[in-house]
């Protein structure tokens, strides 16, 4: 939250954990000022129920690619994983692009045409035994390939994911749906609460002011996707009457 500053100068963050299936929020928690978001799992999954939580799959950004976030979703909590390993894991992303991937055949390939550019995604998977993380079960290297479709420029990226789950519950494809899915959250929450609701914008700056209005943009978020709305800021210009936002929230 880039206009929320505490008394000592460091900057408010908020650390969330949002659903796939509609991009609603479930938990959130504020880091503190002096840690990062790691220390921060856990008591970010605790507020998650065991019901929730049970026998779901949790996609995560490189940064959680800790060894200590994989034994706890898998041991105490029941959950799965599927975690991006990128540099800050030096010798693990060493052994996974080390494998024999030109030996590997790619299982599922997409192709997609949108904001004048085509994205080409390829997706390798190979199940391993003694890897050094605990309890993965397959390796996935997604190749992506962006075109522009007005000129010649294109770029390339190589993405390399862990997950726990074998291969018989695990395809390929659904894989490629969870990793897609994962880097949708970027549109569906942070760009919402960015540009529809101007919270880097916001100087909030008393307490735990900053993270409740997080919060509360996050209810507001919620509630009009759970009403169908796929456009934020239309949905939000047509529920400015006081009466109509408090019957929408099932407030009476």
């Amino acid at each position: 939250m880039r206009g929320a500053t505490r008394p000592d100068g460091t900057q408010v963050y908020v650390f969330s954990a949002v659903r796939h299936q509609d991009a609603l929020t479930i938990a959130a928690r504020e880091v503190g000022a002096k840690t990062n978001e790691i220390p921060e799992f856990q008591p970010l999954m605790e507020q998650i129920s065991d019901e929730e939580l049970e026998a779901a799959l949790v996609t995560l950004d490189a940064l959680h690619a800790q060894r200590e976030h994989a034994r706890y979703l898998v041991e105490e909590r029941g959950a799965h994983y599927l975690l991006s390993v990128k540099g800050n894991q030096k010798n693990l992303a060493r052994q996974l692009k080390s494998l024999p991937w030109k030996q590997i055949p790619v299982l599922h390939r997409t192709s997609e045409h949108g904001h004048g550019r085509e994205e080409i995604r390829e997706v390798q998977v190979a199940s391993v035994n003694g890897l050094l993380f605990p309890h993965a079960r397959q390796v996935v290297r997604i190749r992506r390939r962006r075109r522009s479709l007005a000129g010649k420029k294109s770029t390339k990226e190589i993405v390399y994911a862990l997950t726990d789950l074998p291969a018989d519950q695990a395809s390929a494809s659904k894989i490629a749906s969870w990793a897609r899915d994962h880097w949708k959250i970027e549109n569906c929450v942070h760009r919402i609460r960015d540009v529809v609701f101007g919270e880097d914008a916001r100087t909030i700056r008393t307490r735990n002011a900053p993270a409740v209005m997080a919060s509360l943009g996050d209810i507001v978020r919620g509630t009009l996707r759970a009403l169908g709305r796929v456009n934020t800021a239309s949905a939000r210009r047509a529920h400015t009457d006081p009466a109509t936002v408090l019957q929408l929230h099932g407030i009476t």
